[in-house]
């Protein structure tokens, strides 16, 4: 029986982090400037599929390349610093909301790869691919939960992002990282 456990706790690690992160307000500025939510939506799965692949593999290599003890301590330490950088609410920098003019697809590819470049959602697909097996299912989770968090700014614009009660969000991201790096502290990788 295959289990889906890599999957799910990928997906939901990433949907909660994703909730007021800069991506996602990438996304409302993508939606209000280009007004075609599909190829905006298959430009956010392009480049997250690519980004949190490299990231995945990543973790993968380092789960292999370290000792138990110190992957063990780094990555709790790591999800415990992830979880404090989940309180600190995202805004998009000027430089960041000037759009490059060609289409709407190649646009978000491309700001939504750089967007993810160090960002709390790509560290968090490297640590999940240091925790669980098939990497698959960490590339597939990652990339679903950053879409459950964006597809729905991109389709219902800013009268949905601006119900959202980001401030739980971020605590609630804050304590699933945290109750992480605490799993792992006890458990090891």
């Amino acid at each position: 029986m295959l289990s889906l456990q890599a999957l799910l706790v990928s997906t939901g690690t990433v949907a909660v982090a994703e909730i007021g992160d800069k991506t996602q307000l990438l996304a409302l500025l993508l939606a209000a400037r280009f007004r075609k939510p599909w190829p905006i939506a298959l430009g956010i799965l392009a480049a997250t599929l690519v980004n949190h692949a490299i990231s995945a593999w990543l973790g993968a290599g380092l789960s292999s390349w370290l000792s138990p003890g110190l992957l063990r301590w780094g990555v709790a330490a790591s999800f415990l610093a992830v979880a404090l950088w989940t309180l600190k609410p995202d805004k998009l920098d000027e430089k960041d909301a000037t759009l490059p003019a060609f289409g709407a697809f190649a646009a978000t590819c491309v700001a939504f790869f750089l967007a993810e470049i160090g960002d709390k959602t790509q560290v968090a697909t490297v640590l999940l691919a240091t925790r669980y097996e098939p990497l698959w299912q960490v590339i597939a989770g990652t990339t679903l939960g950053m879409l459950l968090a964006n597809l729905p700014v991109v389709w219902l614009g800013h009268r949905f992002a601006d119900r959202l009660p980001l401030r739980l969000a971020r605590a609630v991201a804050a304590l699933l990282f945290l109750a992480l790096a605490v799993w792992v502290s006890w458990n090891g990788v």
